[in-house]
């Protein structure tokens, strides 16, 4: 994956911010909406594409388009630089391959430590009850 490649399929649009903040939210654009199209990008493989289609699937819209904001800056420029790094992260986590789980048996030891203190817990119960008077 080629993050200049990526950048360069990104769309950006400017917006008014939400919220309050006086005149100046107003009449300026500082909110900042990316949208990726995951479906025809050309910087990522097909069997990327699966991947990161399956991981981020209850993200992306039914165009199979990743949509991201940010505003947290009354700055376009921060708030650009911003999502562009959210995203890099988003599809760098979408794009890892999970370790195969290696099946593992329990040590002996760990085994007989276990039956050792269910054998305590047993007798510490068994000594609550009522001893037998026959």
């Amino acid at each position: 994956m080629d993050h200049a490649l990526i950048i360069q399929e990104l769309q950006f649009k400017a917006v008014r911010s939400s919220g309050a903040g006086g005149q100046h939210v107003n009449k300026v654009s500082s909110k900042i909406e990316l949208s990726f199209d995951l479906q025809n990008s050309s910087a990522l493989s097909d069997i990327e594409k699966e991947r990161a289609l399956s991981k981020l699937e209850n993200r992306l819209t039914k165009e199979n388009i990743l949509l991201m904001q940010c505003d947290e800056s009354r700055s376009q420029h921060k708030n650009k630089e911003l999502v562009i790094k959210r995203f890099l992260d988003l599809i760098k986590n979408a794009l890892k391959v999970a370790k195969k789980r290696k099946k593992t048996k329990p040590s002996r030891a760990a085994i007989e430590k276990r039956l050792k203190a269910k054998k305590k817990s047993s007798q510490k119960k068994a000594n609550r009850s009522k001893p037998d008077l026959d």
